[in-house]
């Protein structure tokens, strides 16, 4: 056993969209590092099947854009688990992939409340529960949009800044507790976000990739991982690019 997964074995994640995807795929390397897992997810059949294939987890049906749902789950994380050590907002949605003129306002409302308010909800449930020991991970899913902004993804790619700079401002309000807030900013995985997309889409943002390929979810898991782990100790408010060389600052 390494050092890594002995510092880890034993902790506790809450892992967001964690049924599928690239919160399953998330919440399986963490399970490889010894961490016990929350799966969050709204759809409580997926949420308890993907619990099922993991050592030591547990499901939970949340919806993540209700303030008091999270807090409420947030708490019976803890009293299941008798800790918190670990929080991934991997749930998202890309919302409506049209201009900004003509989009719709509550496709804007549904967009920004997931893939931003929720965020927000989660990280201050979390907060005040790591603050208790001041010890623990914040890993945020934001996106290469976030950077560089999506043409017909406004929301999306909205949502996604606001979630750089919550990060920012969570990292550096926690700074001088064992508390690291950083985020991830992805190009295009391979994962069923991906059917959202028009065919016409997803060549255009393939295209932006030098790598010329799709991200894959385990390349993202690796990542999650060590930014969630011990090991990431000087490193907070801090955004990771994993974009196949997309990114340029």
């Amino acid at each position: 056993m390494n050092n890594m997964v002995q510092r880890e074995r034993g902790k506790v994640a809450i892992i967001t969209g964690g049924a599928g995807g690239l919160g399953l795929s998330i919440a399986e390397r963490l399970s490889r590092n010894g961490v016990r897992v929350a799966v969050w997810d709204i759809d409580a059949q997926r949420a308890e099947a993907a619990a099922r294939t993991l050592p030591d987890a547990r499901s939970y049906a949340v919806d993540v854009t209700d303030a008091a749902a999270v807090e409420q789950a947030t708490a019976q994380v803890v009293s299941d688990f008798g800790r918190l050590d670990i929080l991934v907002t991997s749930a998202g949605h890309n919302g409506p992939n049209v201009p900004i003129a003509d989009y719709p306002l509550d496709g804007w409302r549904k967009t920004i409340a997931l893939n931003l308010d929720a965020v927000f909800f989660c990280c201050r449930a979390a907060t005040r529960e790591m603050l208790k020991t001041s010890k623990g991970r914040i890993v945020n899913m934001s996106s290469i949009a976030g950077k560089e902004g999506n043409p017909n993804l406004g929301a999306y790619s909205a949502a996604k800044a606001g979630v750089i700079g919550l990060t920012k401002s969570l990292g550096k309000e926690l700074a001088l507790t064992d508390i690291r807030v950083n985020c991830v900013t992805p190009a295009a995985i391979d994962t069923d976000i991906l059917k959202q997309l028009s065919p016409e889409f997803l060549n255009y943002v393939k295209s932006k990739i030098p790598m010329g390929r799709l991200g894959r979810a385990e390349e993202i898991a690796d990542l999650v991982a060590w930014l969630a782990s011990e090991e990431c100790s000087f490193t907070t408010g801090a955004v990771f690019d994993i974009s196949g060389g997309r990114a340029t600052y």
